[in-house]
């Protein structure tokens, strides 16, 4: 019984406990108040105050139920952008480990065979070859896109590099990187969020804007890390609400600014191009290790 009452009287208290104590008052409240109608008795002072307090027990819990569903859905936000990088990553496992293993081996037999075929079969099991090849190659890319590796090893700058090479290898725009100062002592969060807004604005580049130039500036300013992207392409009205309006690349933007505090700005007009500028606060750590490196460069 000691316990119980210990684990109520803590302050301040949980969810459960401080319904369970605003159940009991409001429960002794109404029962008081029936046992003295029922005597036909004068209302005593004691009850008037239980009364009271069962009262303010209700309207502190009715707060609290409010600012619970006030958070709910940051929270939600927060917990999808989670398990959508975890199964990002799941993916990207299983892409390179299982099947990226078994199209090696089927490459590996297929050259065993090609040796071994007749002359007039080399040139089937030739395009064999050159199909599980390009297949492979095509599984490792998706694999490196669900799950940037080189984040860790190579750095953000670097990443971003490597990115852009690869994806605008083989089209007509003409891009450019700048990073001003090094971007090291990076927080990892920080880096995958700012990969993958530069991820998602590049793909709804190629798809929709028919781009001809692309700059992407990051920069480490004192207030927090600036993702800058620009293109020339046809541009288009920006939603209020991406999310509700059908631009979900742009809710997916906005979601991971948002999880780390900061800030997005989503310039465009129709035949005016693209402007995304966003901003991620250092976190206290992060804060003190930009003002070390930037007093170092």
């Amino acid at each position: 019984m000691y316990a119980n009452l210990k684990s109520i009287a803590t302050w301040p208290p949980s969810r459960e406990n401080a319904r369970r104590f605003t159940l009991s008052l409001c429960a002794c409240s109404t029962l008081g108040s029936l046992l003295i109608y029922g005597l036909s008795i004068p209302l005593p002072l004691g009850l008037l105050i239980l009364n009271v307090a069962a009262l303010s027990c209700v309207w502190v819990q009715y707060r609290l139920s409010r600012k619970s569903i006030k958070f709910q859905p940051q929270e939600l936000a927060d917990r999808l952008l989670e398990v959508q990088e975890n199964e990002r990553h799941r993916l990207s496992r299983e892409l390179h480990d299982d099947i990226g293993q078994l199209l090696t081996a089927a490459k590996l037999q297929s050259a065993w065979l090609k040796r071994r075929m007749p002359e007039e079969l080399q040139g089937q099991c030739a395009v064999l070859c050159d199909t599980l090849e390009e297949t492979l190659a095509k599984v490792r890319d998706v694999s490196a896109i669900l799950n940037p590796r080189q984040l860790t090893s190579l750095g953000l700058e670097a990443s971003l590099r490597a990115h852009l090479l690869k994806t605008l290898a083989n089209t007509s725009v003409h891009w450019s990187l700048e990073c001003h100062q090094r971007l090291t002592g990076i927080p990892e969060e920080m880096a995958v969020a700012a990969f993958r807004i530069t991820q998602e604005a590049v793909t709804n580049m190629l798809r929709h804007a028919q781009a001809q130039n692309l700059l992407v500036c990051v920069q480490r300013l004192p207030q927090g890390l600036s993702l800058s992207i620009r293109d020339d392409g046809q541009g288009f009205a920006p939603a209020t609400d991406p999310g509700r309006e059908g631009q979900r690349g742009m809710a997916g933007m906005s979601e991971r600014i948002s999880q780390l505090g900061g800030t997005l700005t989503v310039t465009s007009e129709p035949g005016k191009g693209t402007h995304i500028e966003a901003l991620f606060p250092w976190a206290p750590r992060a804060l003190e290790r930009a003002s070390t490196n930037k007093v170092m460069h």
